[in-house]
């Protein structure tokens, strides 16, 4: 059974009804128009899944029938827990960083429960999402083994200024939360939907040339730096004609470059054509396998986007394979999981904010602030550029600086209930389909 958000929107039969109000508003109910025809087959192609509620668990857990598995991982060892029905001791076993191993001490302690007297019929474990990420929970669950991963920000902590802490703590503290979100119960813990390979191999192009972007600009701040202390400034390391003009840049007293810091700098603009070049490469790469993929998926929510005016393919790829594809609760999901929404500190009498949470997706945090600007340029006449100017103009209007983070949040919210429900914002003006 699809649960409904608080949108309104659940199963196939009220996505079909938002799409076809979505038609009417936009097409002023031109049902024969080619392009209100096109429009249906991209919002049928980006169908919205069913959510997951990963703050408690749904199943009944009866204790007496599972075994219940914590690992705390580490790159030298990992510290395995576990409750088994039937033992009164809570086995505690050191392993090294091997799959096979890990399974073959569960397969062990399940063999102790039964000679027992006790019938397990359910096996979960769980462990602390790190560095690992999530290739051993898809290992595991090919192998029958329900596995879940612990957000690790989640959970509760002592606030001592000198807490102990060892993996033998670690593991109890992540068995109490566990039991306790097993139970159904909220507040203990929360849980990371697992990705699959497809999904995690997806975000690495956006990522990479987030990474390279900032080398470029690292290379190019270097440069800058190197002839600034020499005297000479206004040279544009990015341009192409940039390592022709290296050579006949002079000091203001006259004298070439010299010998070791020309190198130098040849050594930089020849990296920083490197990456150029791989930055290029990866765009080539997207445009190719979005127009090559097949029109469904996360590809038809990209689509979606780029029909907006001011959202580029970058932008729209990099959102919909870091927040808009995932099955997300509601709205204020949408807000937190971008850290785009209030830290409120509240205490008695004293009532403050500290300013965004920031505990969500960075990168995606930076792209909406990002966005939210350029979006007030393309889109001067939608509702949310009006709802900010009305708060930001006069003498007694609010700072632009603090008013972008509630655009960018509301902006996102947006552009998420367009990629699943297919509500177009108010007065945003679309490319037409080509």
């Amino acid at each position: 059974m699809q649960p409904a958000t608080r949108n309104g929107v659940g199963g196939p039969e009220r996505a079909r009804s938002a799409n076809g109000d979505v038609r009417e508003k936009l097409w002023d109910g031109r049902r024969g128009c080619r392009h209100s025809r096109r429009w249906t087959q991209l919002m049928e192609m980006a169908p919205m899944s069913q959510i997951d509620d990963l703050s408690r668990c749904l199943l009944t857990f009866e204790q007496v029938k599972s075994i219940t598995v914590v690992v705390e991982l580490s790159e030298a060892s990992w510290l395995v827990a576990a409750m088994v029905p039937g033992l009164e001791r809570h086995p505690l076993k050191k392993l090294e960083p091997d799959p096979d191993a890990l399974l073959r001490l569960i397969e062990r302690w399940r063999s102790e429960a039964v000679k027992a007297g006790q019938t397990i019929e359910r096996v979960v474990l769980a462990y602390e999402a790190g560095r690992d990420g999530f290739w051993l929970a898809r290992w595991l669950l090919v192998r029958g083994i329900e596995v879940h991963v612990i957000h690790s920000t989640s959970v509760a902590v002592s606030r001592e200024h000198r807490r102990a802490k060892t993996d033998r703590l670690d593991t109890g503290m992540l068995m109490r939360v566990f039991v306790g979100w097993l139970r159904g119960e909220r507040g203990h813990c929360a849980m990371v939907a697992i990705p699959t390979l497809a999904e995690e191999d997806a975000k690495r192009p956006s990522r990479e040339r987030e990474s390279l972007v900032g080398e470029r600009t690292r290379i190019g701040n270097r440069m800058k730096a190197t002839l600034a202390r020499l005297g000479i400034r206004g040279f544009k390391p990015h341009l192409r004609k940039a390592p022709e003009r290296l050579a006949a840049l002079l000091t203001p007293e006259g004298c070439p470059i010299p010998a070791n810091t020309i190198e130098e700098l040849r050594r930089d603009m020849e990296r920083l054509a490197v990456v150029r070049e791989q930055i290029d490469e990866i765009e080539s790469a997207r445009l190719e396998c979005i127009e090559q993929a097949s029109a469904d998926g996360p590809n038809a929510m990209v689509r979606l986007l780029v029909r907006i005016r001011g959202v580029g393919v970058e932008t729209a790829d990099m959102l919909v394979h870091e927040v808009l594809s995932r099955n997300l609760r509601d709205r204020r999901a949408v807000g937190r999981y971008a850290g785009l929404t209030g830290s409120p500190d509240e205490s008695g009498s004293k009532r403050r904010e500290k300013g965004l949470a920031k505990a969500g997706n960075a990168r995606v945090r930076r792209g909406m602030i990002q966005l939210a600007w350029r979006f007030l340029g393309f889109q001067k006449d939608s509702a949310l550029a009006r709802w900010y100017r009305s708060r930001t103009e006069g003498p007694k209007g609010a700072r632009k600086t603090t008013m972008i983070v509630a655009v960018a949040r509301k902006l996102l919210i947006a552009l998420w209930r367009l990629v699943t429900a297919g509500i177009v914002p108010e007065g945003v003006v679309l490319r037409p389909v080509g």
